[in-house]
């Protein structure tokens, strides 16, 4: 029998099977409360995690008997995984399982965001009838979709919007131009793909080469009906220069699901105070039900299976 730590939010049935074969400490805010945290990763022998536990250094360095990671998500950038692969722990990431829950959150956001005709309830209630003009928004069809990186979650949302009747384009650095991914999109350059999108949707990693990548520079490169949807990693925009484009008018609006301080907080959420046309919510693009489901499953059976495999 073996020791398993879960040290975020993992549903309960799944916790049972885990329960049911091995000693378990569930405790789902255990990663806000570091010490207490490295003092019972300290003989187990698994570790369920999303992406608010660090994996580092100093964890690793106590985990004497750590095996395995079994992250709850596919972001890695909360794990040290040169330092895992060299204390000889496995990292198994839920790749692919929560792709079709992303993808629908940003085809969503595209529609509130786009149309523009959403947030009219509290105006609705009051009595008024806020329909001045004679154009609400923009419609989808015929608008250029931009998606930066194209794996995975990147190519379900391409699938979606095509059906919508949208242009797709992308731009991928990695997957090598003769790849048949590419067949559905036309491959373009970054700077092109700023230029040309209608809607900019993110799907990249955090690392060196991400960080800021939609800067000032590459905020001023996008047109300025355009709309910006990152729901890959916090720190791959600059939040600052994205909310003061938004203040001038020099961007159509934005989604974010994730940022470079999380959970946001008060101070790190007033930055984007006073921003129009802006959606916030808090890294769930992922937790449809049916996603949390597959991505729980996929993982404890994974991390049994290496478990009671490997001595």
């Amino acid at each position: 029998m073996s020791s398993i730590l879960v040290s975020e939010y993992l549903p309960e049935e799944h916790l049972d099977r885990l329960r049911a074969r091995h000693e378990v400490v569930y405790d789902p805010d255990l990663c806000t409360d570091r010490p207490r945290l490295l003092a019972e990763v300290a003989d187990v022998d698994a570790i369920f995690t999303r992406n608010r536990t660090r994996i580092d250094k100093e964890l690793i360095g106590v985990a004497t008997h750590l095996r395995v990671v079994g992250r709850l998500g596919v972001g890695l950038d909360n794990i040290d995984l040169a330092g895992c692969e060299a204390a000889g722990i496995r990292v198994i990431p839920a790749h692919g399982a929560n792709a079709v829950s992303v993808a629908e959150y940003v085809i969503g956001a595209m529609f509130v965001l786009v149309r523009g005709v959403y947030g009219m309830t509290p105006s609705m209630l009051a009595g008024e009838w806020p329909r001045q003009g004679h154009a609400f928004g923009r419609e989808l069809m015929g608008q250029t979709l931009g998606l930066i990186g194209f794996g995975s979650i990147a190519r379900h949302v391409a699938s979606r919007a095509t059906g919508l009747g949208m242009v797709i384009i992308a731009h991928d650095p990695f997957l090598p131009e003769d790849d048949p991914a590419w067949a559905p999109v036309r491959r373009v350059e970054f700077d092109d793909l700023l230029a040309i999108s209608d809607v900019v949707s993110l799907h990249v990693p955090l690392d060196s080469g991400t960080i800021d990548l939609i800067g000032e520079k590459a905020l001023a490169g996008m047109k300025p009906t355009a709309i910006l949807i990152n729901t890959s990693r916090g720190g791959t925009v600059d939040e600052p220069a994205l909310a003061a484009a938004l203040r001038r008018g020099a961007l159509g609006g934005a989604a974010l699901d994730v940022y470079a301080t999380e959970p946001l907080g008060p101070e790190a959420a007033s930055v984007f105070a006073g921003t129009p046309n802006l959606l916030l919510t808090p890294h769930v693009a992922g937790n449809a039900r049916e996603a949390v489901d597959r991505v729980a499953t996929m993982i404890v059976e994974a991390v049994l299976a290496e478990l009671e495999t490997t001595p």
